[in-house]
């Protein structure tokens, strides 16, 4: 049996790298959510006017790894305090987002952030959006498994390489054998 669990961490590339390393993690697809539309395609994202952000799909084992667990990754993994913005990708493309399936995931999502809040795990305010998902659509063929398959890609190596180091390191145990 499987969870679906759907990230907005900036860059799906990016996000996408690490979660297919990742444990109890069964397929990883980026593609974009929460828009104004069933269907989108990345030009028209990338204008910003879609109000779709560009996010991971996951499908998870529970028994494997908990909701927790990955949005513990998912907090480490980007800025959850940048509103529109990762990095320098900017735009409401870009924004944190946690798309839960279950009420269940929604429940984990906001105790977490009110934890990481009260902890004072980051200087300024979280402003990862946590709503029901809704109008997903796959991404086209070639972002999938970009990093994987780019792995020398200027962004990729800037951006996305740096982050899947930070994940093994911080989250060993979670790593896929």
């Amino acid at each position: 049996m499987s969870d679906t669990l759907v990230l907005g961490g900036g860059c799906f590339w990016c996000t996408e790298a690490v979660y297919v390393k990742v444990r109890g993690v069964s397929d990883v697809e980026s593609g974009y959510c929460n828009g104004k539309t069933a269907s989108t395609t990345y030009e028209a994202v990338c204008t910003g006017r879609t109000g779709h952000n560009e996010v991971v799909k996951l499908e998870y084992d529970p028994a494997q790894i908990s909701t927790r667990e990955l949005l513990e990754i998912f907090f480490v993994i980007h800025d959850p305090t940048t509103l529109n913005r990762q990095g320098n990708d900017t735009g409401t493309q870009y924004r944190s987002g946690i798309y839960f399936t279950t009420p269940e995931q929604a429940e984990v999502a906001r105790a977490m952030i009110a934890e990481l809040t009260t902890g004072n795990a980051f200087r300024q305010p979280i402003v990862t959006e946590v709503l029901p998902l809704a109008l997903y659509s796959a991404a086209e063929d070639y972002h999938q498994d970009f990093f994987e398959r780019n792995p020398y890609q200027g962004y990729c190596m800037a951006v996305a390489a740096p982050k899947v180091v930070k994940f093994k390191k911080t989250f060993a145990r979670l790593v896929r054998d």
